[in-house]
């Protein structure tokens, strides 16, 4: 494969040829139809060959485009089976391959950054990627010192062509709605482009990604890879092995997919309690499971990837969550209502029934209503069909809410870790998870006098 193509005119072209595509397709399963194959035959095949097409060219071009498909993969258990079947590999794909650079880009990144002697600072270097991401791929090497790494190495050009991609894909966003029925394309693409710049800061990831490596160093469920070395366009990091979440969600055993299920909701809310930083890329690719001890005993433990996409949450996540979940489970609407207009979620000039506002919500937060809750791709088709059918009810109050964008990171990284453990058909105790790490859930004991005396 040629350099990561980076000419607006080439990128947008290969992008133009999705929708022609898909209307190009359809014209031909008309003509299926015509001499008499069956309905279902012919769709079938219509999808595969869209979702084939459609990896293809979000793979090849990388950047934006392949961030792109990488964001609409983890939102698949929300789409109507017949829907997602077909895409469901292609987008897979592409949260753990794509086509590679070439070794000699490679080798002119490192040379350029790491000096011409780079390769004396590595026992092994292997030339053939492990794993591509959106703006880079890693290789596995050996450092100097003996440790396993991994090197991650960013596709040159890659700023200009994610800003490129983005661009192009919010034009034909309106003719990429059919792959995802009910969802607004457009501000997702808005979200990422905001932040690509971030994202192409490996000093910024570094110091992110170094910042769990210390807190979660003793961890019995949590393995953070430390940062071994940084500079412009090159991050290497200590190497781990382990089974990707998407192998998990396609064949990993029932105890397997309940224990990643688990560590992935205790992650998501420990994270920002702890360091306070919320991983904001909770797409399957970034994640593994371990063994619990070099023997395979032991429990499994969640090996955590990537940390180019952070939301900094210096004081965890925000109390009012947690404050409005515990209300809404207590069924006190008027307070629940009173706390999201504080916090911009219901505009001052919208006016809203607080049972209403209260009817809506409590579907949503039914994992944290019992002790343990099984996740699966029909409820999450079942929710996001209640909000996205304009006869609902649901969808006509939904419309007027609002979301702040102090909330806008926090919200698509809840969605999107949803969206894995249903993925993932996890049964998960999340309840115990959110009584933990999420500040405002349990509600806090006044402190007595006669407390006071007891310390003293």
């Amino acid at each position: 494969m040629s350099d990561l193509p980076r000419k607006a005119v080439t990128r947008t072209a290969k992008l133009a040829a999705l929708p022609l595509g898909f209307a190009g397709r359809a014209t031909w399963g008309l003509g299926k139809r015509i001499v008499g194959e069956s309905a279902e035959l012919v769709g079938r095949e219509l999808q595969q060959r869209t979702a084939e097409q459609m990896f293809k060219v979000l793979g090849e071009l990388k950047g934006g485009a392949m961030k792109f498909g990488q964001a609409l993969s983890v939102f698949e258990s929300a789409l109507p089976e017949e829907i997602a079947g077909p895409y469901r590999a292609a987008l897979t794909k592409l949260q753990e391959a794509a086509p590679p650079m070439p070794t000699r880009t490679v080798h002119s990144v490192l040379a350029e950054r790491l000096g011409e002697d780079w390769q004396d600072l590595f026992e092994e270097f292997e030339d053939k990627p492990a794993a591509a991401a959106s703006i880079g791929q890693v290789h596995r090497g050996v450092w100097h010192d003996g440790r396993e790494v991994a090197v991650k190495v960013q596709y040159p050009g890659a700023g200009e062509a994610l800003l490129s991609d983005l661009n192009q894909l919010s034009r034909f966003a309106r003719l990429l709605g059919p792959l995802i029925p009910g969802m607004d394309i457009k501000p997702l693409i808005a979200e990422l482009k905001d932040r690509v710049s971030e994202e192409l800061d490996y000093g910024l990831e570094a110091q992110a990604q170094q910042a769990h490596a210390d807190e979660f160093a003793d961890d019995p469920d949590v393995v953070v890879p430390a940062v071994v070395h940084q500079c412009e366009q090159v991050l290497i990091t200590e190497w781990i092995d382990g089974i990707p979440l998407s192998e998990v969600i396609s064949d990993g055993s029932e105890e397997q997919r309940n224990r990643a299920g688990q560590l992935l909701a205790r992650f998501l809310f420990s994270g920002p309690a702890r360091t306070g930083l919320l991983h904001a890329d909770p797409h399957p690719g970034n994640f593994r499971l371990l063994p619990g001890d070099p023997d395979g005993k032991g429990e499994w433990r969640l090996g955590v990837l990537d940390f180019g996409t952070v939301d900094r949450l210096p004081g965890g996540l925000p109390t009012p969550i947690g404050d409005s979940l515990r209300m809404t489970l207590d069924g006190d609407a008027e307070s629940v209502y009173e706390l999201l207009r504080e916090e911009g979620f219901v505009k001052e000039s919208i006016a809203l029934e607080p049972d209403a506002v209260l009817d809506y919500l409590l579907p949503i937060i039914e994992p944290a209503q019992v002790d343990e809750f099984t996740f699966t791709r029909g409820w999450m088709r079942s929710q996001a069909g209640r909000v996205a059918d304009p006869r609902s009810p649901a969808y006509q109050l939904g419309k007027q809410l609002n979301l702040p964008p102090a909330y806008l990171l926090i919200h698509r990284v809840t969605l999107s870790t949803i969206g894995v453990l249903c993925q993932l058909g996890a049964t998960v105790r999340l309840r115990e998870e959110l009584e933990e790490w999420l500040p405002g859930f349990v509600l806090e004991e006044p402190i007595t006098e006669e407390d006071s005396a007891a310390e003293a």
